[in-house]
């Protein structure tokens, strides 16, 4: 139990108060040209209220067509820094570190969100998406490393690049997705230049103490199991991040890859050399006994999704109570609204099976 309230230090920026951090949570709640809202505030800020030590926006996407989701907030105009500003100043004001996640939806952007036809590492027919040009991807790269310079102008501590989830980084990653005969194509090298270039550009113009992090998903979404291993393994090795986010699904569960089979998902991760990076796991993740799971298995730190949405102080409820577990689904509107959620964020939680009231 102690262990959960530790403090942990990264190479760069300043410690975590505890193990506890915020999982980058699709809302839907920012305006239409992507600027902050006062629900979205009052969601982040209420959860650095409650006891997170580092607290993580949603998605927020770099490149106006790379937007996945009505109501999301984006970071790739300075038209954002205002609400971005505010929003870091509050979180900060709570003593809870304030992270970006970087987003581009690639394929999955809808066409009638953006209104083109989504872009994607190789034309994608299911999507109706077309291939990025080479001069394209240079500049997807370009713009996540000005969101993350937007980001520390805004006075955030750092920034996550979402490789995971199938969106676009992901689909690079991909062996299927991923058709591509140039630089950013075929072998693995390739498929996660992107990934590598953005973190080497963010590190070369970002200052020194900005901390970077990687969001990765191992299984689903077109992804090869020993790939995305290897990819951890590189990072880990290069030291240029300073967490790495893996989000398992299930925390608890086996692979999927029946090559795989025989021990839990987490051991693959935890068991590689992190050097100085540290490792971070997501996957319902709800009560004590799930979060010693993890760090037991050797994870540094947990991110708290469901958990977090139904009860905004999901840490210090932990802290006062070992025996603390969330209020069962489904719950009423009344309850998310008291926890902070905006209507539209409920209307978004009313789409997940089971979860709020009919």
């Amino acid at each position: 139990m102690q262990k959960l309230f530790e403090p942990l230090s990264f190479t760069r920026g300043p410690a975590m108060k505890n193990r506890f951090m915020l999982a980058p949570l699709t809302n839907t709640q920012s305006h239409e040209d992507g600027t902050l809202s006062n629900d979205e505030f009052h969601w982040l800020t209420m959860r650095a209220k409650g006891g997170f030590g580092l607290t993580m926006t949603c998605a927020a996407h770099v490149q106006a067509n790379g937007q996945g989701f009505p109501g999301q907030l984006g970071v790739f105009s300075d038209d954002h820094l205002p609400g971005l500003t505010r929003l870091a100043k509050a979180i900060k004001a709570e003593g809870s570190l304030a992270i970006v996640q970087l987003h581009h939806a690639g394929m999955r952007s809808p066409s009638d969100l953006i209104g083109a036809s989504p872009v994607c590492p190789s034309d994608n027919e299911e999507y109706g998406a077309r291939a990025l040009t080479t001069a394209e991807v240079e500049q997807l790269i370009e713009d996540f490393i000005a969101a993350a310079e937007r980001s520390e102008k805004a006075g955030f501590d750092g920034v996550e690049i979402h490789g995971a989830h199938g969106y676009i980084l992901a689909q690079f990653l991909s062996p299927t997705i991923n058709q591509r005969s140039d630089q950013f194509g075929g072998s693995l090298e390739n498929r996660m230049r992107p990934i590598q270039e953005i973190i080497k550009g963010i590190r070369q113009r970002c200052r020194a103490d900005f901390n970077v992090s990687l969001r990765l998903s191992p299984e689903r979404f077109d992804m090869d199991l020993g790939e995305v291993i290897q990819v951890a393994k590189d990072v880990f090795a290069a030291g240029d991040i300073d967490f790495l986010d893996m989000s398992l699904w299930d925390a608890c569960k086996e692979p999927e890859d029946a090559s795989f089979k025989g021990r839990p998902l987490i051991s693959y991760f935890t068991e590689l050399d992190r050097g100085t990076v540290k490792l971070g796991v997501a996957g319902k993740i709800m009560t004590q006994k799930d979060v010693e799971y993890c760090l037991d298995a050797g994870a540094d730190f947990v991110l708290i999704g469901r958990g977090a949405i139904l009860h905004h102080d999901f840490p210090e409820q932990l802290a006062k109570n070992a025996d603390f577990a969330p209020v069962a689904l489904p719950v009423n509107a009344d309850h998310l609204k008291q926890e902070g959620l905006g209507e539209k964020f409920i209307t978004y939680m009313s789409g997940w099976d089971g979860f709020v009231q009919a």
